[in-house]
């Protein structure tokens, strides 16, 4: 392509005439000079710029049509334009742009170069004066615009407007990809809208499909109605006298006779303890018909609301201090331990008797006035035993001690003394005590949670009595009665208890602190060289011979001989002292009997060995003090011992026989000191954490304290079967309610006469109103 000269003025430069000629030929060709590099300058970077824009939109066009997937369902003939047509087009706009562009370059730098050989020193100047130069000047440099018009007009119209034509390739090509990119965005939605609606039809389907396929489940036949019912009746049945062991295997022999399978993708979540075959066959009948129930039809009365992040946790215990008996002592550390939490308020409720009674029960005769001198009593007690100060509440309820059980008997509902507003978690020392004749509110139904611990083996205590084996046949089924329709969650803390509904077995109590520290200070005295037991054996008890006083002088005179000088200190006082020790004294036993003193008395901690052959406790208190403190002790190998069996002090015996062998062993030997992890396993800090485990009471902190304002709703809507256990619960409950409410049948039960209500010396003690008065109308 040829360039052309632009239009420019005729600028002659000579060497003649007028003032100042050869100076003024100086500086106008400078000037000149300085000129023609700007406009040179300015085309070229307008050039470059020309060609970097157009490179630019070229590559982007033809990356975007050739990289660019085309819509779902796009006909084949727009793909076959795009490779026949666009592509070789923009190659062929690329090539004929480049040849272009590198000629114009040089035809416009050709145009601008100074002519003649000589260059600028002989090139012919024609001054005709300041002003032409001037006006050349501002010619040359306002209308460099306009020559670049210029040259692409007369170029395009030179060569037939191929420029142009370039342009308007480039131009319709980039149009062209505009349209089919509106169109594959068109085209793109449809296919996102088309891919929404299949998903929708699929979920239809699957829908569909699911609900055909659960109709398929078969219903309930015979033999599984009846496996159901059998198990559900366990409670009832146990009631009869037929085993949980026998309703088990009538259980499995019905369920074996079907042969029904589950979907392997049912979407039921089943629990460890309902996931048996049976659980999730009715599960599915259940699921495939819709059925919904709600947690049995008997009628629950709103129950305490969690306001703030507070629970509150109520402890009613059967006994209190100064009575020095299990039931006195561990509910009341409970209640300290489970205080330092900061998310419970705990109140322990604790019986008050009358003068009368106390003087049957406490020790050296001592009484109170009211139940404010007696809780001081209580809190200075346990204050001196303590490391930190407690912060729970003491309440009072009334009771009577009935010498024949030789147990304190709750009068009147005692469910009533706890306040509706702190009625949330119930922890029920001895649960079966506390409900043989209970005739108030359902527990369960004031409480939230109500957690039952069992301390005491009265089945083998009553035994021991006059038609002891009919007495413990009827305890046996009251006490599942009473703790299955009362109580939630039942701890046992040993397996020597009753086997009760509800029931897991775990120990929960501690060891007093005071006896920990004891154990600490003769370990450093063994440390330092000095002897840390300077006697020989003990035994320490209630002197009543269920407390295992007959165990003890069967052993000792049957192996009186083997035993030749070995000495047994008695420390107990009871109802049975006197026949005890005239009986040692007939068969000439070494026993020396002494009265009965705190386990934590400076006198007791010289022994070396602790004797304890009782079978009758549930879990020995005294056996604990005595490994916290650092003894020997030897004990039957029994189930209330278990516990004790992983310390290597413990030493346990079958026979007769290793009884003798242990004795020998225990006065030969030195104890082993405590480590680090057996002495917290004994302390009251790892009692509570195994309590709040097992009982449950760490789940419903956390749950409800994470929804303040929210209390526990029993009647939860869910897919499941009807509850024949609560119901079975709620009519056990009702039950119970009706006899305890006839006075004839609690007398003939043997209950205290006048318990059903608290009686005037109660009212005058406690500020009670009378009966009458606060419970006008009975129903029973």
């Amino acid at each position: 392509m040829e360039a052309r000269a632009s239009p420019r003025p005729s600028i002659s430069i000579g060497g003649g005439g007028g003032l100042g000629a050869g100076r003024g030929d100086n500086s106008a060709f400078s000037f000149l000079s300085k000129g023609w590099r700007e406009v040179r300058d300015s085309a070229t970077a307008d050039l470059r710029l020309m060609r970097a824009r157009a490179d630019s939109l070229l590559a982007s066009a033809s990356t975007a049509l050739t990289s660019a997937p085309l819509a779902a369902g796009a006909p084949i003939a727009e793909l076959e334009f795009v490779r026949t047509r666009i592509q070789p087009k923009i190659s062929e706009l690329r090539r004929r742009y480049a040849s272009q562009e590198r000629e114009l370059g040089r035809r416009v730098l050709e145009g601008w170069a100074p002519r003649g050989a000589g260059g600028p020193a002989r090139a012919r100047v024609d001054l005709s004066g300041i002003t032409a130069i001037r006006n050349a000047i501002v010619s040359e440099v306002d209308g460099g615009e306009r020559w670049r018009r210029a040259v692409w007009n007369r170029e395009a119209e030179a060569e037939g407007g191929m420029e142009w034509e370039v342009v308007r390739m480039i131009r319709d090509g980039i149009k062209e990809f505009e349209r089919r990119s509106q169109t594959s965005e068109i085209f793109e939605g449809l296919r996102s809208t088309g891919e929404l609606v299949e998903k929708f039809k699929s979920s239809l389907k699957s829908f569909n499909m699911e609900s055909q396929g659960s109709k398929e489940i078969p219903p309930l036949d015979l033999p599984e109605i009846l496996a159901n019912l059998v198990r559900q009746s366990e409670p009832f049945l146990d009631q009869l006298g037929v085993r949980r062991d026998q309703c088990d295997k009538l259980v499995e022999a019905l369920c074996r006779k079907q042969n029904h399978s589950l979907s392997e993708d049912t979407s039921l979540h089943v629990n460890d303890k309902s996931s048996d075959e049976l659980d999730l066959r009715i599960a599915s009948v259940l699921q495939s018909t819709g059925y919904h129930a709600d947690d049995g039809f008997w009628s629950e009365p709103a129950k305490y609301e969690v306001s703030d992040n507070k629970r509150h946790v109520a402890i009613v215990t059967t006994a209190s201090l100064p009575w020095m008996t299990g039931t006195a002592v561990n509910p009341l550390f409970r209640a300290a331990y489970l205080a330092k939490g900061t998310r419970q308020d705990v109140t322990l409720v604790v019986p008050w008797l009358c003068k009368s009674d106390q003087e049957l029960v406490y020790p050296n005769s001592m009484t109170f006035n009211s139940p404010e001198e007696q809780e001081s009593y209580i809190r200075s007690w346990l204050e001196e035993r303590l490391g930190f100060e407690s912060n729970f509440k003491i309440s009072f309820y009334p009771g009577k001690f009935s010498k024949e059980r030789r147990s304190i008997i709750p009068a009147g509902d005692t469910s009533q003394f706890i306040p509706s507003r702190e009625a949330d978690i119930a922890i029920l020392e001895e649960p079966e005590h506390l409900n043989w004749y209970h005739h108030g509110k359902r527990w369960t139904d004031k409480f939230n949670h109500v957690v039952g611990v069992v301390h005491t083996n009265y089945l083998e205590y009553i035994k021991r009595e006059k038609n002891g084996a009919l007495q413990a046949f009827l305890v046996k089924h009251i006490n599942n009665w009473v703790t299955r329709a009362y109580c939630d969650k039942v701890l046992r803390l040993s397996a020597a208890t009753q086997d009760l509904p509800k029931s897991i077995v775990c120990n929960v109590h501690g060891v007093n602190p005071k006896f920990l520290k004891i154990g600490e200070e003769i370990t450093a005295n063994r440390e330092s060289g000095e002897p840390p037991f300077s006697k020989g054996a003990y035994f320490l008890g209630k002197m009543v011979w269920a407390k295992g006083y007959r165990e003890l002088i069967d052993l000792m005179a049957k192996h009186k001989s083997d035993l030749d000088g070995f000495k047994l200190d008695v420390y107990g006082s009871g109802e049975d002292s006197q026949e005890v020790q005239s009986t040692a004294r007939k068969l000439d036993l070494s026993l020396n009997f002494f009265k009965g003193r705190d386990h934590a008395d400076n006198s007791l901690h010289g022994y070396k060995v602790f004797i304890n052959p009782s079978i009758s406790d549930v879990l020995c208190t005294a056996t604990a003090e005595a490994l916290a403190v650092g003894k020997f002790v030897i004990c039957a190998e029994h189930p209330s011992n278990e516990f004790f069996v992983s310390f290597p002090n413990c030493l346990t015996y079958k026979t007769s026989e290793e009884f003798v062998a242990r004795v020998k062993e225990a006065m030969d030997r030195e104890p082993q000191p405590l480590t680090p992890e057996q002495r917290y396993n004994l302390s009251w800090e790892a009692a509570t954490e195994r309590f709040m485990e097992y009982s449950d009471l760490d789940k419903v902190l956390n749950n409800e304290a994470a929804q303040p304002g929210q209390g526990r709703n029993r009647k939860n809507t869910r897919t499941s079967q009807p509850n024949l256990s609560d119901i079975m619960d709620g009519g056990l409950a009702f039950a119970h309610q009706c006899l305890t409410g006839n006075e004839v049948l609690r007398l003939a039960t043997g209950a205290i006469p006048g318990t059903r209500d608290y009686d005037k010396q109660h009212c005058v003690d406690m500020g009670l109103l009378p009966p009458q008065v606060q419970h006008p109308i009975y129903g029973w």
